[in-house]
């Protein structure tokens, strides 16, 4: 039987060698057929650090590493693409203009 692989972000790297992942998929209401996100977070196994806040990864599926996780992160799909905003530079004027 195939492992499940599953696309996500990383929300969180706070733990050691422990990601938290949350994956987005999108759901269609059986009565009113209108579709909608659900998401849902898994804790992954990452041992060695490597993927951080933001980052796309890839998790698969494997056995038991402890109370919660149940997946390990197999690869990095893109990085984060978080820029710092651009500082905005406002012009000088003399307001005090002689007539």
């Amino acid at each position: 039987m195939p492992k499940r692989k599953l696309k996500g972000i990383v929300v969180s790297d706070k733990m050691q060698k422990t990601i938290i992942i949350e994956v987005e998929r999108i759901k269609k209401h059986s009565k009113y057929k209108r579709r909608y996100k659900i998401s849902k977070r898994y804790k992954a196994h990452d041992e060695k650090g490597s993927y951080k806040l933001g980052d796309r990864v890839i998790i698969e599926e494997c056995r038991p590493i402890s109370k919660d996780k149940r997946w390990r992160v197999i690869g990095k799909v893109e990085q984060n693409k978080k820029q710092e905003p651009e500082k905005k530079q406002e012009k000088v004027t003399d307001e005090k203009k002689k007539p």
